[in-house]
C-alpha cells in the first residue's frame, strides 16, 4: 500500500472553488488553478460528502437522510436530481422509483407500470417523468435495499420525495440556524435521455439555483454529473464549480454513446483526458476502483497515479462510495461471513484518503469524517 499522505503536506482547495476559488498546490506535483484567485477555506480537506444524505442510517434522498447527514457534521450533502412529468425537479437517485417509493402499493398508479429503456438499459417499473408533482407527493419514500438495512426500514413511509426547491430552502433555514452555509453536491441524473423527451435537467436547475442566489463561483455547491456533456451546458448557464463523475476504467459515459465518441473513462483519467476535463470543470468525481484497483480476489491493489495526475492538470478528487457493509467493502476489510454486518470500513477510508484524495462520498458521514481527522490539516 502506498505511503499515506501527511496532513498539512498540501492546501487543496477542498471545493473545487471556495470563495472566489483557489490554487492547487502539491509540492513536486504542484499545480495551478490559474485565474481562480485564492480563498480562506470554507471546507476541510480532505472534505466529505454525505451520499444521498446518511444513506446507510435513514432512507435515501429524504429529509430525514440530509438532515441526519448534516447533524453527524458531512461537509457537502449530496442530491440526484429528475424531473416530474410537469417539470419539477425533485431527489431521487433515479427516475425508476420502484424500489424507493410505495408506489406499487397505489392501485390508483398500477396502469402507470412501464417498460423504458434509460440509457441503453431495460427498466420495468414507475417513474418519475410520467407523474405530476401532485401526484409524487403522494408517494412516501422508502430503503432501496432493505435486505441489506433492514434498520432502516422502519423509517419507511415516514418522509416524502422532496423537490429540489424544498432542499434549496432547507439549505438556507439551516444555514441560517448554525451561523454558516450548507453545502450541497447535486448532480443531473440521464440528462442526455431526459433531454430527449423535452425536459432538459440544466435550464431547470439553473434557473433554481439562480433564484437562491447558488449560480455564482462562489456558491456553496458543486455541480456534477457522469456525461460531460451536461456539466459543459452547466457550465453556460451558471458559475459553480463542477466535477465529472467517472465509472469504472472500462465504461463509456452514456453521451459519448449517444454521440458515437469512443472515448472510456480509462481514456479519460489518462494525463490527456484529464487536461481536456480540466477546460472546463474543477473536480473528477471517479468510482474508487480508479484511485486503488482490486485484484481478482477483490482486495485493495496499488494506487493509480490518477491522483497525482488530476493534481497536475489542476483538478480535484471527489470518489465514491465507502459504506460501511462487508457486501460493499474490499475482500480483505470484511469481517466475519455477514454480508451485512459493518466490516474494516475505517480501514478501507484510510486506504483511500491515504492517496491523497480531496473528499470522500459516503453513506455513513460519521464514520467517515472519524477516518478523516487524521488527514485534515491541523
Amino acid at each position: 500500500m502506498q505511503k499515506r499522505q501527511q496532513p498539512g503536506r498540501r492546501t487543496v482547495l477542498g471545493a473545487a472553488a471556495l470563495g472566489a476559488g483557489a490554487a492547487v498546490l502539491g509540492g513536486a506535483g504542484q499545480a495551478s488553478a490559474a485565474g481562480r484567485g485564492t480563498a480562506g477555506r470554507e471546507l476541510p480537506v480532505p472534505l466529505i460528502v454525505g451520499h444521498r444524505g446518511a444513506s446507510g442510517y435513514r432512507p435515501e434522498h429524504t429529509f430525514g437522510s440530509y438532515q441526519l447527514a448534516l447533524d453527524m457534521g458531512a461537509d457537502v450533502i449530496e442530491q440526484d436530481l429528475v424531473p416530474t412529468k410537469d417539470g419539477h425537479l425533485v431527489c431521487r437517485h433515479e427516475n425508476d422509483i420502484t424500489a424507493t417509493t410505495d408506489v406499487s402499493a397505489h392501485p390508483e398508479f398500477a396502469d402507470r407500470r412501464t417498460t423504458k429503456t434509460v440509457d441503453g438499459q431495460q427498466l420495468t417499473g414507475w417513474f418519475t417523468e410520467d407523474f405530476t408533482l401532485a401526484e409524487l407527493k403522494t408517494l412516501r419514500a422508502k430503503e432501496r435495499i432493505p435486505g441489506t438495512r433492514q434498520h432502516n426500514t422502519l423509517y419507511d413511509g415516514r418522509w416524502q420525495v422532496p423537490t429540489f426547491e424544498e432542499v434549496l430552502q432547507w439549505a438556507e433555514r439551516e444555514g441560517r440556524k448554525r451561523g454558516r452555509r450548507v453545502w450541497l453536491h447535486i448532480e443531473t441524473k440521464h440528462p442526455t435521455y431526459f433531454r430527449g423527451l423535452g425536459l432538459g435537467l440544466e435550464e431547470r436547475l439553473a434557473k433554481a439555483l439562480r433564484a437562491h442566489g447558488r449560480h455564482r463561483r462562489n456558491s456553496p455547491n458543486f455541480l456534477q454529473s457522469f456525461e460531460p456533456s451536461s456539466i459543459r451546458r452547466l457550465g453556460e448557464l451558471v458559475d459553480c464549480p463542477k466535477v465529472v463523475l467517472l465509472g469504472t476504467l472500462k465504461d463509456r459515459p452514456w453521451d459519448f454513446t449517444a454521440a458515437g465518441d469512443p472515448r472510456t473513462v480509462a481514456d479519460l483519467v489518462t494525463p490527456e483526458g484529464l487536461g481536456w476535463i480540466a477546460g472546463f470543470a474543477e473536480g473528477i468525481g471517479p468510482d474508487l476502483t480508479v484511485i486503488i484497483p482490486r485484484d481478482k480476489d477483490g482486495k485493495l491493489g496499488t494506487p493509480s497515479s490518477v491522483v497525482k495526475d488530476a493534481h497536475a492538470a489542476g483538478l480535484v478528487l471527489h470518489p465514491y462510495t465507502v459504506r460501511n457493509e462487508n457486501t460493499f467493502l474490499p475482500a480483505d476489510f470484511r469481517r466475519g461471513t455477514d454480508p451485512t454486518a459493518y466490516g474494516d470500513s475505517l480501514g478501507v477510508f484510510k486506504a483511500y484518503l491515504g492517496t491523497g484524495i480531496d473528499g470522500l462520498f459516503s453513506d455513513n458521514p460519521d464514520t467517515a469524517l472519524l477516518a478523516a481527522e487524521e488527514f485534515r490539516t491541523r
